[in-house]
C-alpha cells in the first residue's frame, strides 16, 4: 500500500508537485492522479520508483516506507 502522504511530502520538499512528477515520469497526469490514489488497483510500476528513488535520492528504507508499508489498522 502506498504511503500517499509520505510521498507528496518528499515531492514537496523537492518543490514538484504532481504535474511535474507525472512529466518526469513520461505518464499524464491523470495516470499519475490513479496511481498516487491508488484507483481502481492502479500502482506504481517497479521502474517507476526506480526512477522516483533516484531523482529524489531515496535510499531503500524510505522507498519501502512510501511504497510497500502495510496499513496497521
Amino acid at each position: 500500500m502506498l504511503n500517499k502522504n509520505l510521498l507528496e511530502s518528499v515531492m514537496k520538499a523537492h518543490g514538484d508537485t504532481g504535474t511535474s512528477l507525472s512529466q518526469f515520469l513520461g505518464m499524464a497526469r491523470s495516470t499519475f492522479s490513479a496511481k498516487i490514489n491508488e484507483t481502481n488497483g492502479a500502482e506504481f510500476t517497479q521502474g517507476e520508483i526506480a526512477s522516483i528513488k533516484e531523482k529524489y535520492d531515496l535510499d531503500a528504507e524510505k522507498v519501502d516506507e512510501i511504497f510497500f508499508t502495510t496499513k496497521v489498522s
